[in-house]
């Protein structure tokens, strides 16, 4: 039976400083393995939220930590990016569904002139202000729910493994394709999630070889490719 984490979630106070203790106490820093140049407060196997079951979780008042985790999209989007910087020089960045910010992080370090990281759940939020400030960058930080507003002046959308679910795929694919088809550029990145869309008008840019964990995956590696979505 894996270990239950303690229930030290914000029971008064500022809940944002609650938040920033929480990730400091039951995270550590580390690199991902396929973007070493960058650092996240991330679960690993000497944290106590690595082990934690779902049910834990809920009976601590967590909802599930996706921001700490390095997904292979997010990953796969990072290390894009800063392989090749002409890609986001000088552009402004929404990294939707952020988890971590990593590939925010990444737009940042190899050029951007702003990146967004959004993501609703305001763990996330939390998570990549830490992340942001060990990595000495400026990244701006919504929760707000994205999906079919206006972007206004962003130019990239980076969407790292979002297919994940078939509601999530339904609701985001159209909206993000409207972007696409406005002259705006979205680089998806998918690991082999069953539900992107087969009709979708998608070019390949490069593809990797994501190492992941049994914890999270059911293989040791995820192949991930980065599309451009063309509207």
């Amino acid at each position: 039976m894996r270990p239950a984490i303690p229930a030290v979630v914000a029971p008064t106070g500022d809940a944002r400083l609650d938040r920033d203790a929480f990730i400091a106490a039951h995270t550590a820093v580390a690199a991902p393995a396929l973007v070493p140049e960058i650092r996240l407060h991330l679960a690993t196997e000497i944290t106590p939220l690595w082990e934690a079951t779902e049910a834990a979780l809920a009976r601590a008042g967590l909802p599930p930590p996706y921001w700490a985790f390095a997904w292979p999209g997010s990953q796969a989007l990072a290390r894009f990016l800063l392989d090749d910087p002409a890609r986001v020089a000088g552009r402004r960045v929404l990294d939707f569904a952020a988890g971590s910010g990593l590939a925010a992080i990444a737009a940042l370090k190899a050029g951007a002139a702003a990146a967004e990281a959004n993501d609703i759940d305001a763990w996330a939020a939390a998570a990549q202000r830490r992340n942001a400030a060990l990595n000495g960058v400026a990244l701006d930080i919504s929760a707000a729910d994205r999906v079919g507003m206006d972007l206004g002046p962003v130019d990239l959308v980076l969407a790292g493994d979002v297919c994940y679910e078939r509601p999530m795929a339904a609701r985001i694919m159209p909206w993000l394709a409207g972007f696409a088809a406005a002259g705006g550029t979205v680089l998806l990145a998918d690991p082999g999630r069953a539900y992107l869309p087969a009709d979708a008008s998608l070019v390949e840019l490069a593809r990797y070889a994501v190492p992941t964990t049994r914890e999270l995956e059911d293989r040791d590696e995820r192949v991930t490719r980065i599309l451009r979505l063309t509207g």
